[in-house]
């Protein structure tokens, strides 16, 4: 998958945890948000366990299309946990 593809994309699964076991689980899905820089440098900013956004290396993740009902879920969800 080329980098601006996984830039448009939004959702991924983790497949390894192994360096950040507390902040991210193995095969849960995360939102991805687009950073241009951390893709060049081979990360992806996640929404992690702490509803913070931080850089996880790109090969820790699988980028996957979910429904749109899902989609919306989870923008509502973050948009009710802002303060």
């Amino acid at each position: 998958m080329n980098k601006q593809k996984k830039l448009n994309d939004s959702f991924a699964v983790c497949i390894n945890n192994s360096d950040y076991p507390a902040s991210l689980e193995l095969h849960k899905i995360y939102r991805v948000l687009p950073d241009e820089a951390a893709a060049n440098d081979g990360d992806l900013r996640v929404i992690d366990e702490s509803d913070e956004d931080y850089l996880y290396p790109a090969d820790s993740f699988v980028f996957i299309n979910i429904p749109r009902e899902v989609e919306r879920s989870f923008t509502q969800t973050r948009e009710r946990v802002k303060p």
